[in-house]
C-alpha cells in the first residue's frame, strides 16, 4: 500500500462485488460504521450461508437508475444513527476500489433515500495510513454515473407480493375479504394461524416455524390478532418484521391500542379530546375514583374489553362503587369513564388507512342498551363526518402509530371525543353501510409501502 493515501470529505468509489462501478460517498470519521443505501431488502439462502438481496439507486438525482445487488450476510448489528435512532441492520463485506487502491470493508444496509450521499464511509473502513482532509473534495480520481450506461437496465415492474394474513379466523368476513382483495390484485395471500406459529431467534437470521416447517419470507404481513392472543401474537409479528416483512400495523402500535389505559394516556398527551377517564389500584380510592369521572351515570371498562364485553353502565354512584369493589375482588384492571349522555347510545366508527379517513359509519345501540357495537345488536348506516371529526380520527391513529385503524368517536356538546381506537377493525359493518371496498384500499396502501425490486437480477445471486 502507498503511504500517505489522501482522502477528501467526499469521494467517488466503486464496489465491483456489488455491481456498482461508481458511487459518491461522504467520509465521516465521526461515524464508526460504513453504510450504503438499500431498499427492498430481501434475505434468502440457507441458515449456514445467509444472503441478502437489495435494491440501490446510486444516483440521488436519477431514481430511474436502479441496480439489484446481492451479498453474503456476515452479521446483524444494532447501529445508532446521528439522530439517536437505533436500527437493526444487515452487515455485508465487500471490496472497495478508490483510485489505485482496493481494500475490503464491512458495510451496513439501511435506507438513505433522504440523504444526499447514498454511501457513508465510517472510520472502521479507513486504514491507519490514510489522511483525511476535511477541506478537500475528491482527492482521488473522480468517476461518473455514465459508467452505468453499459449495464442492462429495465424499469421497475409491479410484482406479485407474498402476503401473510396473521389470523385465527381466516373464514370470517374480514379474513375472506382481505384474501379476495389481495388475490384480485395478483398477490398471494396465505392465512397463518397465530397460535400455531413458533420462533427461532438468532443473530444472523429470524425464523418463524409453522407445523414443523420454516415459513418462507413474506413481503408483507397483515395482522388480525385477537385480544386473547395479543401478547403472543405481537411477539410473532415482531419476528416476521425481523425477517424483513412489512407489517401493516406494527407490534408496538397494536400493544399501545390494546392497552386502554396506555392508549388514553397517549391520546391525552396529544391533546385529543376523549371522555374523562379515571384509573386507580387502591380499594381506598373507590368513592373518589368514581367522582373523578364525573357524576353518575359512569361507564366501567375492563382494560382488555372488546366488542362491548366487559363494559358496564353504572347509573348511580352507589352502583358504580359496588362495581368497582366487584372488579377489584376479581383482580381486574379497569377504567371509570365519563358517560356522554347526549350521544344517545350512538357513536361513529371512522376507518383510517395510511393517514386518510376512507369511510365512516354511524352505529346505534339496540333498544335497552347503551353499547353501539354491532356484535351487541347495534345497527349501522353511512355517516358524514365534519372536518373536526376527520382530523381527530387521523390524529388518533397517527399518535398510536397505526396505519390501519377503526377510530370510534362520540359526538358530544363539547365536540367529538375519541372513545376507542381499534387496531383490527372489522370490515363487514363498514363495507356494508358505506358500499366501499375497504379491503382493496388496505391492499393498495400495502402495495405503496412495499418497495418492488427491479425486474433484472444480478447474475451473481
Amino acid at each position: 500500500m502507498n503511504e500517505g493515501f489522501s482522502l477528501g470529505w467526499e469521494e467517488w468509489l466503486a464496489l465491483p462485488g456489488l455491481g456498482l462501478p461508481a458511487i459518491k460517498a461522504k467520509i465521516d470519521t465521526g461515524a464508526r460504521t460504513s453504510a450504503i443505501h438499500a431498499a427492498a431488502i430481501e434475505p434468502f439462502g440457507p441458515i449456514n450461508n445467509p444472503q441478502v438481496r437489495f435494491l440501490i439507486q446510486p444516483d440521488p438525482e436519477n431514481p430511474n437508475l436502479e441496480v439489484t445487488c446481492s451479498a453474503r450476510v456476515i452479521d446483524r448489528r444494532n447501529v445508532t444513527s446521528s439522530n439517536g435512532e437505533t436500527e437493526l441492520r444487515y452487515v455485508i463485506s465487500t471490496e472497495m476500489h478508490m483510485g489505485e487502491r482496493s481494500w475490503p470493508i464491512e458495510v451496513t444496509l439501511t435506507n438513505r433515500e433522504a440523504m444526499s450521499y447514498r454511501m457513508l464511509i465510517g472510520r472502521s473502513s479507513i486504514a491507519d495510513d490514510m489522511i483525511i482532509d476535511p477541506n478537500q473534495s475528491f482527492a482521488q480520481p473522480e468517476l461518473s454515473f455514465d459508467l452505468y450506461k453499459g449495464i442492462p437496465r429495465k424499469r421497475p415492474v409491479k410484482r406479485p407480493l407474498r402476503i401473510a394474513l396473521l389470523t385465527r379466523e381466516p373464514r370470517n368476513y374480514s379474513g375472506r375479504r382481505i384474501i379476495e382483495a389481495g388475490e384480485a390484485r395478483g398477490h398471494v395471500v396465505e392465512a397463518i394461524n397465530t397460535a400455531r406459529c413458533y420462533m427461532k431467534i438468532g443473530s444472523l437470521s429470524s425464523e418463524v416455524h409453522y407445523d414443523s416447517q420454516i415459513l418462507p419470507r413474506y413481503d408483507a404481513v397483515i395482522p388480525r390478532i385477537g385480544t386473547s392472543m395479543t401478547s403472543y401474537g405481537t411477539a410473532v409479528l415482531r419476528q416476521f418484521a425481523n425477517t424483513g416483512a412489512y407489517c401493516l400495523n406494527t407490534a408496538s402500535a397494536i400493544l399501545s391500542s390494546r392497552d386502554k389505559l396506555l392508549a388514553h394516556q397517549i391520546l391525552a398527551h396529544a391533546k385529543i379530546g376523549m371522555p374523562v377517564t379515571a384509573f386507580a389500584s387502591s380499594p381506598k380510592d373507590t368513592k373518589d375514583l368514581v367522582q373523578l369521572a364525573g357524576r353518575a351515570p359512569v361507564v366501567m371498562k375492563l382494560l382488555e374489553s372488546t366488542q362491548g364485553r366487559g363494559v358496564v353502565l353504572a347509573e348511580t354512584a352507589k352502583a358504580a362503587e359496588s362495581l368497582v369493589d366487584a372488579f377489584r375482588g376479581l383482580n381486574a384492571d379497569f377504567l371509570v369513564q365519563e358517560f356522554i349522555a347526549e350521544a344517545a347510545g350512538a357513536d361513529t366508527r371512522c376507518l383510517v388507512i395510511g393517514g386518510k379517513v376512507v369511510g365512516a359509519m354511524r352505529r346505534v345501540a339496540a333498544d335497552g342498551d347503551f353499547r353501539s357495537n354491532l356484535h351487541r345488536g347495534g345497527t349501522a348506516s353511512a355517516a358524514k363526518l365534519s372536518k373536526e371529526e376527520r382530523n381527530i380520527a387521523r390524529r388518533a391513529a397517527k399518535v398510536l402509530g397505526l396505519s390501519v385503524a377503526g377510530v370510534d368517536i362520540l359526538r358530544s356538546e363539547g365536540g367529538p371525543k375519541v372513545l376507542e381506537v381499534n387496531s383490527s377493525p372489522g370490515l363487514e359493518g363498514i363495507e356494508s353501510s358505506t358500499g366501499k371496498d375497504i379491503a382493496t384500499m388496505m391492499i393498495e396502501h400495502l402495495e405503496m409501502q412495499v418497495r418492488t425490486l427491479a425486474l433484472h437480477r444480478d447474475t451473481r445471486s
